[in-house]
């Protein structure tokens, strides 16, 4: 069986970044991280991470690249991962972060299980939707913008005025 995925950028940029591709459903996640590198441009060289994700695209269990736990505890690594032991129907995404330093962040969702095409090489670039930009795009979240209007002192209370301040002062 033939998975295709849409992988896209999670950018605050005007244009959609995204590109669709076909691998094979017993292909490893490391299989997938190499395309991936390669649908968008990056050179692979870098650490990187899957995370199992839900519908509303949580972070989940992680399978990285590379084992830097020292042996402390126990790591999913990409390479020992098939695609079809976490990816089926009913579990559909993954986010995918490309270089820790940068924190390049994919959403890559499952859109359709089909059968091998004869004369189709696989890992297969279906389709390529928009340019990466050249830095990672800053990334705006909504909750800021409460944050910042956020006053911790601003509840009308006079501190100088300690007999309508409501406490006992003897309390201990």
């Amino acid at each position: 069986m033939i998975y295709r995925f849409r992988i896209i950028l999670d950018n605050d940029t005007e244009e959609d970044v995204f590109r669709d591709l076909e691998i094979r459903n017993d292909d490893t996640l490391e299989d997938l991280h190499n395309i991936i590198t390669q649908a968008f441009g990056f050179d692979g060289n870098e650490m990187a991470s899957f995370y199992v994700s839900d519908d509303e695209w949580n972070q989940g269990e992680e399978f990285s690249l590379f084992d830097l736990s020292d042996g402390q505890e126990s790591v999913s690594l990409m390479n020992s991962t098939k695609l079809n032991s976490i990816l089926h129907s009913e579990q559909t995404k993954l986010i995918y972060v490309y270089d820790f330093f940068n924190m390049w962040t994919f959403f890559v969702e499952l859109a359709e299980i089909v059968d091998v095409v004869e004369g189709v090489d696989y890992p297969n670039l279906m389709f390529v939707h928009g340019q990466i930009p050249d830095e990672v795009p800053e990334r705006n979240f909504e909750s800021d913008d409460d944050l910042d209007d956020f006053d911790e002192f601003d509840d009308d209370l006079d501190l100088d005025d300690y007999d309508n301040l409501d406490f006992d002062e003897n309390w201990n």
